[in-house]
């Protein structure tokens, strides 16, 4: 039967942590007239919601995306993608697995964090401008969809809490991202099958589920 891996973008394929921050920097820089360093962000920046960051900076007028599109672009030159993904890409999809992305990037934000080789191992990708934000459970099903794959075949990987809801609301299997931008522990509270620690033992992880018909290991750390 055909199964389905996946992947949060942000935080689980690449390491945009730092991106994410000087983007948050330039931008508030910009609309406030005075230089926004990183230290001047909160401390919970990597999992509160940006309205909430930028508010909280003084940033109160409706989000400008073309200047929030400008500071992206340029902040995403310093992410990078994790080693991991291309090899485990390929391993899973020499198994038989379908891969996929279901992420709160726009289309137009994507290619400027992927290049051409991840993307062409991804089976489906899915933006937020095809479907509502997590924790909403749309993306995961539209992805399903045109990959022709039942939520209990899939799992979904992601690090944030909305990742979480978002694949337990769509029925699917549902692995935390200890790497990512949220606490393993955290993920573990928000209720993932499994909280992994480190991206090589994906993999084994998901061939080991496909073999056992269900997740092993349920709302455990690894």
């Amino acid at each position: 039967m055909k199964r389905a891996a996946l992947f949060d973008l942000d935080g689980v394929l690449a390491d945009s942590h730092h991106a994410f921050r000087l983007t948050l920097a330039g931008f508030a820089t910009f609309h406030l007239g005075r230089r926004i360093t990183i230290a001047d962000l909160p401390t919970d920046v990597a999992i509160a919601p940006r309205d909430h960051v930028l508010a909280a900076l003084g940033v109160t007028e409706p989000l400008d995306e073309e200047g929030w599109d400008a500071a992206t672009a340029t902040a995403t030159l310093t992410a990078r993608v994790f080693p991991y993904v291309v090899p485990v890409l390929t391993e899973l999809r020499a198994a038989g697995w379908a891969t996929g992305i279901v992420t709160a990037r726009t289309q137009r934000r994507v290619p400027w964090l992927l290049g051409d080789d991840i993307r062409s191992l991804m089976d489906v990708i899915i933006c937020s401008d095809e479907a509502p934000l997590k924790p909403a459970p749309d993306g995961i099903f539209l992805a399903l969809d045109r990959l022709a794959v039942p939520p209990d075949q899939a799992v979904f990987i992601g690090d944030m809490r909305a990742d979480v809801l978002a694949g337990q609301a769509a029925g699917v299997h549902t692995i935390g991202a200890g790497w990512g931008f949220t606490p393993p522990e955290q993920l573990a509270d928000a209720g993932a099958d499994l909280v992994l620690n480190d991206p090589g033992q994906l993999v084994p992880t998901l061939l080991k589920w496909a073999d056992a018909g269900q997740p092993t290991g349920h709302r455990k750390r690894s």
